[in-house]
């Protein structure tokens, strides 16, 4: 009876689908630490991939490496120019948008990935943000996700980084995310994604970990935890800087 039940697990474990290729991935930094004079950072996403069998003929490797911070509800307004003044005519509220995102492919975006295979897996930036569910009153909704992903790539916030990715000898990848000074604090997901032929075949995915410290950390606990406390400190500090100003004027003046 043992050997037939263990006749059948073999049966069924050789049924299982085995992985072709599979991801063995690490970053050279999980945590990075905002300070008082931090200017940004790089982060080096290396691995391998590792397989059982020769890589197939037929097919492309492609690497897609995506690097998202919090996302967080945000409102983007439309601004009109009205009798020579620029103003707000409209706005709509996003439900979420990430407050970094970054794209690395080792060829480019289109032919690394496929469409279907983006809108499953969220990979382009425009798949990562959510629309609010009634935008009322908003003929085109996508001109505002557009203007929103315009703003964060002239401050560095959005990259869509084709052809960084290096392959070598079809296993062996690398690229190189560069984290401007404007971080928000939180969980960075970082996803890297095998395709062939433009499907993906493997996924890994980790965390890196950006938080303030030193004086950045109390200074924002601090303002979030005693408001009234912070303005009293900033108010003093602000008559002590001016007093002290001061003085130095009237030390010069008298030499």
């Amino acid at each position: 009876m043992l050997r037939f039940l263990s006749i059948i697990a073999l049966f069924f474990l050789s049924a299982l689908p085995t992985r072709a290729e599979e991801i063995v991935a690490g970053l050279s930094q999980n945590r990075v630490s905002i300070t008082a004079t931090f200017v940004g950072s790089e982060i080096l996403i290396f691995g391998a991939v590792k397989r059982e069998s020769p890589p197939p003929a037929d097919s492309q490797l492609g690497v897609v490496v995506v690097v998202e911070g919090p996302s967080a509800p945000i409102t983007v307004r439309k601004k009109d120019k009205r009798f020579g003044i620029w103003v707000n005519t409209d706005a709509m509220e996003l439900a979420a948008a990430p407050s970094f995102y970054a794209i690395a492919t080792s060829n480019t975006l289109d032919n690394t990935i496929s469409k279907l295979d983006d809108f499953q897996h969220l990979i382009s930036v425009e798949r990562s943000i959510q629309i609010s569910d009634n935008p009322f009153n908003i003929d085109d909704p996508r001109e505002f996700t557009d203007a929103l992903i315009r703003i964060r790539e002239k401050s560095g916030l959005y990259k869509r980084l084709e052809n960084s990715v290096k392959l070598a000898q079809d296993t062996l990848f690398e690229t190189r995310i560069a984290l401007p000074a404007n971080l928000t604090e939180g969980d960075y997901r970082t996803r890297i994604l095998l395709t062939r032929g433009g499907q993906v075949t493997s996924e890994y995915e980790t965390i890196i970990n950006v938080q303030k410290v030193g004086l950045e950390r109390w200074i924002f606990n601090l303002a979030h935890e005693q408001p009234l406390i912070y303005g009293l400190l900033s108010l003093v500090i602000a008559i002590a800087a001016g007093w002290g100003a001061s003085a130095a004027f009237r030390m010069i003046l008298r030499n």
